[in-house]
């Protein structure tokens, strides 16, 4: 049993031969015991004194034998245990190789398998699954180069062939360099998928943003008095700005788009998309533009009626004193007169020159062509015409100052 030179043909078989020998043990250190015993009695007929059954020389040289025999039994026993654990040592480098093959084959057949997803949200989820994954082949690496020296300590050893060993070696090294490539373009594949979806997502987010924008910025609303005009230009003011700040996302899309894979960027879709940004942008900055020029055009208009009717408050209030005013006869009370008009003089050049801003500001909107020139023209032409009506009437009062002060004078020389 000990001289066997079976030494199994796979993990299973030595593990059973093992546990076979570690019984023949166990019944070679109890025999130990009993031959020692034997041993023990039998040397005390060698040193018996007086009558011998035997010659102590041959008791002896019995004793020897059987001792010798012993030990040669333990000595066969040790070798063969050293065997079968270097067998075992063997088929579990062997065997730890297949599990690690067999764990390679399912990782290739998972990543031939796995697409890089439909959106962002299903690429994330991908991105997440290959990170563990990646965690499982850090832990399968230290596995596999622990099973790895174990074959090199088997082959410093010696005790078996090397060719089988090296071979499996180097088939398992060439399918895990393998593995380790197709997993790395996988997640090339995922990042690439994942920037695309990105650029995706924020091109949708900025064309929806934009698509609000115009919305604004395309509004009919420019207020309905000075106040409100203003509130809304303050208001487009903020959303120009926004609209401006966009202008650097809008123009490094290209950019972004250059940076993507070449299957993706490729695509007609993506490359239209750009562009359509690009145009929409476009035309919210130009409607935005023009809504400035509107919400400043309106806010003008606001102005100017406010202004004329503050210039005709003064001129209903100078046109009826003037039509009531009777010229007086007395010296001393044309003289207040006159002064009186000397204060009108001095108004009348404050409200022509606010009447002339009103005539520049009139012809600067109907220069522009706002929708509103005929009602602002219409305006301008109501004001002038009473400006006119009061500015006629103070020199036809003057005019009878100056009557009324050449009579008296004359009357004083006379």
């Amino acid at each position: 049993l000990l001289v066997s030179k079976d030494l199994g043909k796979h993990l299973l078989e030595v593990e059973d031969l093992l546990q076979k020998h570690g019984l023949l043990e166990a019944d070679i250190s109890a025999q130990t015991e009993r031959v020692q015993a034997l041993n023990a009695a039998a040397l005390k007929f060698s040193e018996l004194e007086g009558y011998q059954p035997c010659d102590p020389q041959i008791i002896c040289n019995r004793v020897n034998h059987v001792q010798t025999c012993l030990e040669e039994l333990e000595e066969l026993a040790a070798k063969r245990r050293k065997e079968l654990e270097d067998s075992r040592q063997l088929w579990t480098f062997f065997q730890e190789m297949e599990e690690a093959e067999a764990w390679i084959r399912e990782k290739e057949k998972i990543l031939a398998a796995k697409s890089c997803g439909r959106d962002l949200s299903s690429v994330m989820t991908l991105t997440n699954k290959h990170k563990t994954m990646l965690g499982e082949l850090g832990n399968r690496r230290a596995l596999l180069h622990q099973t790895m020296k174990k074959g090199e300590k088997i082959l410093a050893k010696k005790s078996f062939s090397s060719v089988g060993i090296q071979e499996k070696m180097r088939e398992v090294c060439l399918r895990w360099k393998k593995l380790e490539e197709i997993t790395g373009l996988h997640q090339q594949r995922l990042e690439d998928a994942m920037n695309f979806f990105q650029f995706s997502a924020e091109t949708d987010d900025l064309v929806a943003w934009l698509q609000d924008m115009y919305r604004i910025v395309s509004s009919d609303d420019f207020g309905h008095d000075d106040y409100s005009s203003q509130a809304l230009l303050r208001k487009h003011r903020a959303v120009v700005d926004e609209v401006e700040k966009h202008r650097g996302a809008v123009m490094s899309l290209r950019k972004q788009l250059a940076l993507l894979a070449p299957d993706h960027r490729q695509g007609v879709d993506v490359q239209i998309r750009v562009v359509e940004v690009e145009q929409l942008y476009g035309e919210v900055a130009e409607v935005a533009v023009l809504r400035t020029q509107w919400l400043q055009d309106a806010l003008a208009v606001y102005r100017m009626f406010s202004e004329v009717h503050a210039c005709e408050v003064w001129v209903d209030e100078k046109e009826q004193w003037l039509e009531k005013m009777e010229v007086p006869e007395e010296l001393d009370e044309v003289e207040v007169v006159q002064h009186r008009f000397e204060s009108l003089d001095q108004e009348m050049n404050s409200v022509m020159g606010r009447i002339l801003d009103v005539n520049q500001v009139v012809q600067q909107l109907v220069d522009g062509g706002h929708p509103s020139s005929d009602e602002v023209r219409s305006c301008q032409d109501h004001l002038n015409s009473r400006w006119n009506r009061v500015v006629e009437l103070v020199e036809d009062k003057k005019s009878q100052l100056s009557s009324v002060l050449k009579i008296q004078n004359f009357l004083l020389e006379c």
